[in-house]
């Protein structure tokens, strides 16, 4: 692997991949080291037990307060990815249904679909969309009608930076009997989400990017009427007790009968302090940065840039002719700027029928400043113009 330059702006890296991962703040290291300090000192189970209100209280009403969630609607995972898989593939779906999806459909959460039409015979559709790349929002109010149990729609996708009019959908959906999914991973963080105002029965994310949190960690909010609807085929002893050798009740009907016992003390102890920072910051207050990128981006010749949409977000894609992706991500590294290389297949229905095989993402949060920008883009014209290496 090639050494990573220090330069950045005035010897301080520029992190412009949050959409992968955000750089960890001090607090929430700090959480996760007293963590595991405390957990070689004294135990993993005497650690649990003395972070007890943390772990069963206060971490949830933080999530929930995050996303405008009743406390008891919110459940903790290590992934996102294990968050949709602990609902969706368990709807009861059937050959008379129809699954709509977006262009957008992040590809894990479409093979999880592709396993359930398989299962079940429901008919997966994809919603069109208008020139520019937005949502046909009247297309759905035309055909939505009751045999539409499933609509799933991502927020911000991870390929581009489009936000989705979430809130819009919900108020065409309210009147159907479907369910409808928000995959928040890219939007938690970064835009205002608030399930109350989305109207979605589920909405899923991630810790690790826009709120900055440690890998390992994600969540859901499941609505009562959809965890309801679950065919669900096991509860772990968190939430349920075997009463004799022929059976077991439920203890706990809240949205943690869809998690696992088993977890990482530290990471949620780390999502935790994470979640405070979130609360108490402005981490909004960064739409100049956000207009920054993207017209740098746009305006560095024989640059193609990758924006769908009428409403933009702090993730722009582009790619060139030219210089192929892997090697503007190590040019730019080089320099000091982090940014990722993204392949169309994550993003199937939208990126690869495009011919986008891959591209660069850079991605921006309250961290970022006009001057890491700027850095960027002399960096990204300078690459561009020497083109392709021989």
């Amino acid at each position: 692997m090639a050494q990573q330059d220090s330069s950045g702006v005035n010897g301080r890296l520029i992190h412009l991949n949050t959409a992968g991962a955000g750089l960890m703040p001090d607090a929430v290291r700090a959480a996760m080291e007293e963590c595991i300090a405390r957990e070689a000192a004294t135990g993993c189970y005497e650690t649990e037990e003395a972070l007890d209100d943390l772990l069963q209280d206060e971490v949830y009403a933080r999530l929930a307060a995050a996303i405008g969630a009743p406390v008891g609607d919110v459940a903790l995972f290590d992934s996102a990815t294990r968050a949709w898989c602990a609902v969706v593939p368990k709807l009861p779906l059937g050959p008379a249904d129809r699954v709509w999806v977006t262009p957008y459909e992040y590809a894990g959460n479409l093979i999880s679909l592709f396993s359930l039409r398989d299962r079940t015979g429901c008919r997966i559709e994809v919603v069109p969309t208008v020139p520019g790349g937005d949502l046909d929002l009247d297309w759905m109010a035309r055909h939505v009608s009751d045999d539409v149990a499933l609509v799933s729609v991502t927020h911000i996708p991870s390929g581009c930076g489009i936000v989705n009019p979430v809130e819009e959908i919900g108020r065409i959906l309210a009147p159907y009997r479907c369910f409808y999914a928000v995959d928040a991973c890219q939007s938690i963080g970064q835009v205002p989400v608030d399930v109350s105002r989305i109207g979605c029965h589920l909405l899923t994310g991630a810790g690790r990017k826009f709120l900055r949190g440690p890998r390992g960690t994600g969540f859901a909010y499941a609505a009562p009427e959809l965890r309801a609807a679950l065919i669900t085929d096991f509860h772990d002893l968190h939430v349920a007790r075997v009463d004799s050798a022929g059976g077991y009740r439920v203890t706990d009907g809240s949205a943690r009968g869809l998690e696992l016992a088993e977890r990482t003390t530290a990471a949620v102890a780390g999502f935790h302090a994470a979640l405070g920072l979130f609360a108490s910051g402005t981490p909004f207050d960064h739409q100049e940065v956000f207009r920054a990128l993207r017209e740098t981006v746009e305006k560095t010749p024989g640059v193609e840039l990758i924006a769908p949409g009428t409403r933009q977000s702090g993730i722009v894609s582009f790619r060139h002719p030219d210089v192929p992706a892997e090697e503007i991500r190590r040019r730019l590294r080089l320099r000091g700027i982090n940014v990722w290389k993204i392949v169309g297949h994550h993003t199937p229905l939208y990126m690869a029928e495009r011919g986008v095989d891959t591209a660069v993402r850079a991605s921006v949060h309250y961290y970022n400043t006009l001057e890491e920008i700027d850095a960027f883009g002399a960096a990204l014209r300078e690459i561009a113009g020497l083109g392709s290496p021989a």
